[in-house]
């Protein structure tokens, strides 16, 4: 592939705000994006951090874009004209474009029947929140990861800036390539809303949706406490520095086991189970902690990597930025910005075909709205072979070796929209989500993750299982894995070999650091990946304080599975068009990087300036995790401008401090921290959570409380638009609560929810009709171990 997969795809983007980043992406993959502006630019010129006079945030996810200043108002011809050469609009205003000014989606759905609208709100078209603000914290503690972020008896934690706008703009991407894929099969475009509020809650690291390994060690009753996530994922003191520990696997303990030099405490074979592990926490890790006292990270890293035991340094941003692995593989690259500003950034999320799809210039002004040539349009068109309200992915096939939490997100979105999925599973090194506590019993990951799939079992260790898997492949449109890099090309199914066999055929391998640079073998799961990133140490309270608070999640897990997604759908677009494949490579940590993308640029900038802050937003006060009435109660308040104090004062019966010369302008309210949190304090000290954060809304001023998972099924915003159904299957003792969507599609029907496959379950199913075997074939191959079938026991 010379060209970029989107090249030629039209995109007009009115985005300000949570949701810039889609754009980037998409631009990011080859798509020709015009932001249009309006006159006196974005708010989103002025977010925070700025330096060298620039917002960072708003360069890196405008960088790849065109820039045109119009008024929608006396330009809207022009900016109808625009629109009339596009294929994707992306837009955040609240509620849509202005209705009755020709720029509504219906209007332009209508004058444009072709195009695909996408709207990007804060929570969504409908529902009594709709109106409501939305910033990266108030959507974190609504969405239920404040409640599991922070050290037991200590008040909540935000995450790292960045997490939630990455969030939105992965998913973001998704659903307007979708649309625009259903588009190029029927030929009519449609109305996408997404919710940054369902984005976050559903697709981040969701309460109900695939936990990682370490969730067969966790607590099933939603205890109102935040969890001891020190346990699932620990990080232990060395000689320079800290490490985090990953111990899932069995063989995985057994080595670390014959490391410590096999003590009798742990000899029994109970400790082969995660459970047993996390409860003897406070006995095994001192222990392990002192066998790490005198070796540095880079020492431990490597004698992990050897004995086959997952361990990943914690590294500062500073110590990222000068890290030679994400410079040799590309992942860090110093670039212009800005005119005259030149820092070093993350490049992009993802290679195709060997080329990096990241960065190439900084947003470029263009004085004329006009900006289409006939020579950009050189995508595919439309082919209407299909009614519109289908899946669009019926007919796809995809072979889908992938494994955890990373594979089970990726297969899972072709799977939910009508492609048969052949999940290949070997019974003798399963899938690490097919661990549950019962043995009797589904695993509640495998349930939520492998939905709509089948189950093909198979050795891919023989010679005769690779000869079937790669007969498979000649007829399968994609192939998704995430192992070390290199596994599929020992194993004679790589892309070079696939792709001999099938022209078409496009393959994702993820994992963790890339298949260039020095970190190129390590062992990773997302945990490790964010500490070697600089996520875990700024997800802390402070800088001084040494524990870590991102135990409770397998960030960037689930957002790097989609990252991938989008990869594969932009990859499936450009075969319309060219009828080639593509080989797509994604690491979890390019996509940890660009989340934390611009405090990695600050801290570039002006070294030193990036810390762990806590819960203190340096740039806006009052601003953080506030308590409230009741026991372990809380609020996330941003007091984000002049006009948002004004309103605040008012609320809380408090008009004698909208001009008081101490709390009047953002950057006195800064100096005077204290104070003002104390004023806000004290009202909320009267009100549970969500009247605080009901009549903050309601008054302008952006608040969310803090959801406990189980609040999150009843939750009246949710509830009004049905975002959670119940999953069921034969294995499970009681139906789950799960989401069927994200975004929500006028054409696209909503996924349906056949239950997960037992593994082997299809395998006859697949070798009869697929691959064309005769019973005596399938046989002999089952009595040879080359097939495998569904064991009743198995659950």
């Amino acid at each position: 592939m010379t060209d970029l997969p989107l090249t030629g795809v039209r995109v007009v983007d009115v985005t300000d705000g949570l949701g810039e980043s889609c754009g980037r992406f998409l631009a990011d993959l080859g798509a020709d994006v015009v932001r249009v502006e309006r006159p006196g630019g974005s708010a989103s010129r002025r977010t925070q951090p700025i330096e060298s006079g620039i917002s960072i945030p708003f360069a890196l996810n405008n960088a790849n874009k065109r820039i045109v200043d119009l008024d929608l108002d006396a330009d809207r011809g022009r900016f109808l004209e625009l629109v009339a050469g596009a294929d994707i609009l992306v837009e955040t205003s609240p509620i849509g474009l202005p209705s009755g000014t020709g720029l509504d989606a219906a209007d332009l759905l209508a004058g444009h029947p072709g195009l695909v609208v996408l709207s990007i709100s804060g929570f969504g078209q409908t529902g009594p929140y709709r109106d409501w603000a939305a910033t990266e914290s108030v959507i974190y503690a609504m969405s239920g990861v404040l409640s599991r972020s922070g050290e037991p008896g200590r008040e909540p934690l935000l995450p790292p800036a960045g997490l939630v706008e990455q969030s939105i703009g992965v998913h973001a991407a998704w659903s307007a390539l979708l649309a625009y894929y259903d588009r190029l099969r029927t030929g009519t475009g449609q109305l996408v809303d997404i919710s940054a509020f369902e984005t976050v809650t559903h697709g981040f690291d969701p309460g109900f949706g695939v936990q990682g390994s370490a969730a067969a060690g966790r607590r099933e009753d939603f205890p109102r406490g935040r969890p001891d996530a020190a346990n699932f994922y620990p990080v232990l003191r060395c000689a320079d520095g800290q490490v985090r520990i990953c111990l899932l696997a069995k063989r995985q303990w057994r080595a670390m086991f014959a490391w410590l030099g096999e003590p009798e405490e742990f000899a029994d074979p109970a400790f082969d189970t995660i459970p047993a592990r996390f409860a003897a926490a406070d006995r095994l890790h001192p222990l392990i902690e002192e066998l790490f006292a005198d070796r540095t990270r880079d020492e431990l890293v490597a004698e992990g990597a050897a004995r086959g035991i997952p361990i990943g340094g914690v590294l500062r941003p500073s110590e990222v930025l000068a890290n030679d692995h994400f410079a040799v593989a590309g992942t860090l690259v110093d670039a212009e910005i800005a005119p005259g500003v030149q820092a070093r950034i993350p490049s992009g999320y993802v290679t195709i075909d060997g080329r990096r799809a990241g960065f190439r210039h900084r947003a470029q002004p263009i004085d004329d709205a006009d900006a289409w040539s006939d020579a950009s349009r050189t995508g595919a068109g439309a082919r209407e072979q299909s009614e519109a309200g289908t899946h669009p992915f019926a007919g796809l096939r995809v072979l889908d070796l992938g494994v955890v939490v990373f594979g089970a997100e990726l297969g899972r979105q072709f799977a939910d929209h009508g492609a048969d999925v052949i999940k290949v599973e070997n019974r003798d090194f399963p899938d690490g989500l097919r661990q549950s506590k019962r043995k009797d019993a589904l695993s509640p990951s495998v349930a939520w993750g492998h939905r709509n799939r089948r189950s093909l079992g198979i050795n891919l260790r023989t010679e005769e299982g690779r000869k079937l898997f790669r007969q498979l492949a000649a007829d399968a449109d994609v192939v998704l894995a995430n192992f070390k890099p290199g596994t599929l090309d020992s194993m004679g199914i790589g892309y070079e070999e696939l792709r001999r066999i099938n022209p078409r055929i496009i393959v994702s391998d993820g994992s963790a650091f890339g298949s260039t640079g020095p970190w190129n073998t390590r062992l990773g799961y997302g945990p490790l990946v964010r500490a070697a990133c600089g996520v875990s140490a700024l997800w802390r309270y402070s800088d001084s304080d040494t524990g870590l608070s991102d135990g409770s999640t397998v960030y960037p897990d689930h957002i790097g599975g989609q990252v991938a997604a989008v990869a594969v759908l932009a990859a499936l677009i450009s075969r319309l068009t060219h009828g080639r494949g593509a080989e797509i490579e994604v690491a979890q940590a390019d996509t940890a990087l660009v989340a934390l993308g611009g405090q990695l640029a600050r801290e570039s900038l002006a070294p030193g300036s990036v810390s762990a802050v806590g819960n203190t937003d340096p740039f806006a006060a009052p601003a953080g995790v506030f308590p409230c009435a009741g026991d372990d109660e809380w609020c996330v308040v941003t007091v984000r401008h002049d006009q948002d104090w004004r309103n605040l004062t008012r609320i809380i019966g408090r008009d004698d401090l909208a001009d008081d010369d101490r709390f009047r302008l953002a950057a006195r309210r800064i100096e005077n921290r204290d104070e003002v949190d104390k004023v806000l304090i004290e009202w909320l000290a009267e009100r549970t959570p969500t009247e605080a954060m009901t009549a903050l809304q309601e008054a302008g001023v952006p608040a969310g409380a803090m959801v406990r998972l189980p609040e999150l099924l009843i939750d009246p915003h949710l509830t009004a638009r049905d975002a959670y159904t119940q999953l069921e299957h034969p294995r499970l003792p009681a139906p789950l609560p799960t989401a069927v969507r994200v975004a929500r599609f006028t054409s696209i029907p909503d996924a349906p929810l056949r239950p997960a496959p037992l593994p082997g379950a299809d395998t006859h199913e697949i070798a009869v009709e697929l691959l064309g075997l005769d019973e005596a074939e399938y046989r002999s191959l089952v009595a040879g171990g080359v097939l495998q079938p569904l064991k009743e026991s198995e659950p």
